[in-house]
């Protein structure tokens, strides 16, 4: 082993410190950004001009920072964690968080009055303290416990999401070798990584209907779920994301 390769446990030079302390400051530095922009909107008393061009700076913010923070939260953090039991009512609750956002993001956007773009950019900024204090107190030391999800990994899954790249999609994933607490957050994982249409073939040594019911209550009628082969020895299911209905 090089000596660039060891670390201490606990101390800066530990993956798992140095990650979460970089997740820790993207989610920092977002929500101050967006408490300065809203601030404009909501404690100083501007003429309409000033205010429609504070409105716009801020409502470009979201769109662009905003929701890709969300986005790629939703992607690389959430889904391990949707399929976990001690975090799965967890990130139900941070997605509603994050429905109530893109809300109060449309409805800045299309505020015509000063009241209306006021009282958007409050409530968007209290439902992004929330949402944020939640991921950082409460989602990263969580996934830092759950089996199966490395948190470091995940990081790194950020950084490719923020940069606007995709994360890489295998065709097959073969769980029989994982140990069974870590299988299904992998599995989350990797769909979390799908786009419309396309899917990836799971391939496990039972047939997985427990992974069935936690799809069924964690992406309700959004995957599909297709057997190819059924045992006795190996299970093969190709799970999609379907092609939504326009």
């Amino acid at each position: 082993m090089s000596s660039t390769s060891i670390h201490i446990e606990g101390t800066s030079d530990d993956p798992l410190v140095h990650e979460t302390a970089w997740l820790v400051g993207i989610i920092d530095t977002l929500l101050t950004e967006a408490r300065s922009k809203a601030g404009l909107l909501t404690e100083l008393s501007l003429e309409p001009v000033d205010r429609q061009a504070a409105q716009a700076r801020l409502s470009a913010f979201c769109a662009d920072r905003v929701l890709r923070h969300l986005s790629a939260t939703d992607q690389a953090l959430y889904a391990p964690a949707a399929g976990a039991g001690p975090t799965r009512l967890l990130v139900t609750a941070l997605r509603i968080q994050h429905r109530i956002i893109a809300h109060d993001i449309s409805d800045l956007e299309t505020a015509s009055t000063a009241d209306r773009a006021r009282a958007a950019a409050r409530s968007l900024v209290t439902m992004l303290e929330s949402c944020l204090e939640i991921q950082k107190s409460v989602l990263l030391p969580a996934l830092a416990e759950l089996p199966g999800a490395d948190l470091p990994s995940l990081a790194q899954d950020m950084r490719t999401l923020l940069a606007g790249e995709p994360l890489e999609k295998p065709d097959e994933l073969d769980v029989r070798e994982i140990p069974h607490g870590q299988r299904h957050p992998r599995i989350f994982g990797t769909y979390a990584r799908l786009a419309e249409g396309e899917s990836f073939v799971l391939v496990n040594n039972h047939d997985p209907k427990p992974l069935r019911r936690e799809f069924d209550t964690a992406y309700p009628g959004q995957f599909a779920w297709d057997y190819v082969e059924r045992g006795p020895a190996r299970w093969r299911v190709r799970i999609g994301r379907p092609t939504a209905t326009r």
